[in-house]
């Protein structure tokens, strides 16, 4: 591959604002211990109501600013996804289609926050997602399972935890979180037919543009290869 293909560093629209979260709120606090100093009494209920709300803020802020300062990184090889409980990443060799998420609901197409990516080979991901991730995306990605469970796209059995190991096909087998999250992906993929989903709030512009964005990319690592 040469170099021809730019590294795109992408930062999620949903971390932004991080610090001036965290100093609005750190505003309102100094604000209300100034403002108690002699009406508290009088004013009670309305400033433990300021304290809340600029302790949800704060925190709000906090776990925007500890998430990775990028979210997705397209570089020649493939895709990074950065998480703050870890990473997956493909090569654009092992991506069969990108796609955005139409499906119809009665007699209307609604679009889903997710971009979809199937692979070629799921068993190829086994080592390619970290652990604490694989684990966490199973619960992250519980309103896909609720969605395909109501358009009757699997069945309400098919949607549960799968602890059983998984078979690689390599012939290796996989325990653990990184064998329930294969069963999920494949769960998935029967559902809606990808394995991998970008959510919307990890990505810096409208789906349709970051969807054009990745199939482009993946064009031009076939074309430079």
């Amino acid at each position: 591959m040469t170099n021809k293909l730019p590294v795109i560093k992408i930062k999620a629209q949903s971390n932004h604002h991080a610090i001036f979260l965290m100093l609005t709120a750190l505003m309102l606090f100094i604000m209300i211990l100034v403002f108690s100093q002699g009406y508290w009494r009088q004013y009670q209920l309305v400033l433990i109501f300021i304290y809340l709300t600029s302790l949800v803020i704060f925190i709000t802020g906090l776990a925007k600013y500890l998430q990775p300062k990028y979210s997705l990184c397209l570089n020649p090889q493939g895709i990074r996804y950065q998480h703050s409980y870890g990473h997956w990443q493909v090569n654009w060799q092992q991506i069969q289609r990108i796609a955005l998420m139409n499906e119809s609901l009665g007699f209307i197409q609604v679009q889903l926050p997710y971009i979809g990516i199937r692979l070629k080979h799921l068993s190829t991901l086994a080592k390619q997602i970290s652990p604490r991730l694989a684990n966490r995306l199973i619960h992250e990605q519980r309103p896909l399972l609720a969605f395909a469970i109501q358009q009757q796209l699997i069945s309400l059995e098919q949607s549960q935890l799968n602890f059983e190991p998984f078979q690689l096909s390599s012939g290796e087998s996989l325990i653990g979180p990184l064998a329930a999250f294969l069963h999920h992906s494949t769960v998935l993929h029967q559902a809606f037919g990808y394995h991998l989903f970008l959510p919307e709030t990890a990505l810096d512009r409208e789906l349709n543009e970051f969807c054009t964005l990745l199939k482009q990319c993946m064009q031009s690592s076939v074309e430079y290869s």
